[in-house]
């Protein structure tokens, strides 16, 4: 496997990399009813979380405390996303709008409407300058925000069902959908290629070194793919995955793949061997939402119980090695 995610040395994790997430070190609660996703922001200093309560709340994970609410959106909100600079938020919702959002003062900046069903997942571009919207209407549109004319600048309408999950990288784009397929995009070439997982997809994004995607379907499996050729380089399987729109990662050095379950668990796999390295109930019912954090072993959980929980690595704790975090939002 030439892959760059698969570069590690088959069967040899470092110190570093065997840090898990093992211990719940706290609760975000504030949600009236079940929390659809939970989210890091860009520096991972603070995270988002939205429900079927309508609200989309800012926190500072690690101490806990929910720092603003942001209301606007008329149904249950899907996802965020936040900008490279962490002053602005992306938010899409079964309202079938685009919400994006001034952190600091919880002010609607601009509302993008143009999707005919519930919107399911939003990302920047890399300038954060571009927002991208993948919704149940099957389609992936584009806006720029620089254009006072807020009608989308591209629509991607090769899927042929709802689009579950998106992710960006560069110029590239990747897709997952309800179809069972996985659509890689070069926006620069006008190119496209789909692979074909059978199963309805329920999750997609590029490993860090952008060489790999992470794709996982509602056969309870979660696979590898070379991003350039489409070959699966791994499966991993464990978890339950047959009825929920349920989140995969890679943990923030790409050695792990992260999931939850519907029965309630978090699993952990190595990244080469395949094998479940960690697993543990995290919810009483489905975690269907999870984020790691993009530079320290720290993960996120949510659930349809409506609770979002804070995991760390026994090793840190032990330790000591924990970095106090900044609120940079008053």
């Amino acid at each position: 496997m030439e892959a760059g995610c698969q570069s590690r040395p088959k069967g040899h994790i470092s110190d570093t990399n065997s840090k898990i997430p093992d211990v719940e070190t706290g609760l975000l609660q504030g949600h009236d009813g079940g929390v659809m996703f939970v989210r890091f922001s860009s520096t991972g200093t603070y995270c988002f979380t939205g429900g079927k309560d309508r609200m989309l709340k800012l926190w500072n994970p690690m101490s806990k405390v929910c720092i603003k609410t942001y209301k606007g959106h008329a149904s249950e909100v899907n996802d965020a996303c936040s900008s490279n600079d962490n002053s602005r938020i992306l938010s899409g919702g079964s309202d079938k709008a685009v919400f994006l959002w001034d952190v600091a003062s919880g002010n609607t900046i601009s509302r993008f409407r143009g999707h005919a069903s519930k919107i399911n997942c939003v990302k920047f571009n890399k300038d954060s300058m571009v927002i991208l919207s993948g919704s149940y209407d099957a389609t992936v549109k584009f806006w720029d925000m620089r254009s006072n004319n807020h009608d989308p600048i591209m629509t991607l309408d090769d899927a042929k069902d709802s689009v579950t999950s998106i992710d960006v990288s560069e110029w590239q784009v990747v897709s997952g959908s309800v179809d069972g397929e996985v659509r890689s995009y070069d926006i620069r070439m006008g190119a496209m290629n789909s692979d074909f997982l059978k199963d309805p997809v329920t999750s997609v994004s590029f490993s860090h070194d952008k060489n790999c995607i992470l794709a996982s379907t509602l056969n309870s499996t979660i696979r590898l793919l070379d991003k350039q050729s489409g070959e699966m380089l791994a499966e991993y399987k464990g978890h339950k995955n047959e009825d929920y729109k349920v989140d995969s990662r890679l943990s923030h050095n790409d050695a792990y793949v992260v999931s939850g379950s519907e029965s309630g668990e978090v699993f952990f796999w190595d990244l080469v061997q395949g094998n479940v390295k960690f697993n543990k109930k995290a919810h009483p019912t489905v975690v269907t939402s999870i984020d790691y954090h993009p530079s320290k072993p720290v993960l996120l959980t949510a659930s349809v119980d409506g609770v979002v929980k804070v995991w760390e690595s026994q090793i840190d704790i032990d330790g000591k090695e924990q970095d106090d975090e900044v609120i940079l939002v008053e």
